[in-house]
């Protein structure tokens, strides 16, 4: 049971963070860029980063909780697959902890203090580079999140047919 419960958390959060990074995002700039809207990279930027907001934060929130599951009941054999599971959890509380508070806060703190949209600035200022760099590892740390949470399954999913299988071992024949 409490596999199924880590699981359903886990792929829940992967859909959203997977639908998000294929449709939304795209979409949002996409849709803006067809009407012409002159600022369509801001308006599509803020509907993006509040997105990304309660994909980070549900991130992080899953990832305490099915670490909280995991920690509850730590298993006596298999401490390997148990510590796999820890560290692919912990890399996912990691990455979207990192994303909304470090590197979001700063992308935001960054177009708060300009007088000018992103687009706007020259491509070699400063400041659209760092927007760009910041960007960048946004991705990444989306994308690492969204892995260990792809291993995070398959260790849950070996893990439950391991179960299984003992327990067949067990049953009187």
């Amino acid at each position: 049971m409490r596999n199924v419960f880590r699981s359903s958390l886990i792929a829940v959060w992967l859909g959203a963070a997977l639908f998000f990074s294929a449709v939304v995002a795209p979409a949002a700039f996409g849709v803006l860029r067809q009407f012409n809207v002159s600022n369509a990279n801001e308006i599509a930027g803020a509907i993006v980063s509040r997105a990304l907001t309660v994909i980070n934060l549900s991130g992080f929130s899953v990832s305490i909780v099915a670490l909280a599951v995991t920690l509850w009941r730590r298993p006596v054999r298999r401490r390997a697959g148990f510590f796999l599971q820890l560290l692919s959890l912990g890399v996912l509380t990691i990455s979207t902890a990192a994303g909304q508070w470090l590197v979001t806060a700063r992308m935001r703190a960054l177009r708060a203090g300009l007088t000018t949209t992103i687009d706007q600035l020259n491509v070699d200022d400063a400041r659209r580079q760092l927007f760009s760099n910041l960007h960048h590892y946004s991705v990444v740390l989306l994308s690492v999140a969204m892995i260990a949470a792809i291993i995070a399954l398959v260790l849950f999913g070996v893990r439950t047919q391991g179960q299984r299988d003992s327990a067949i071992d067990r049953t009187p024949k």
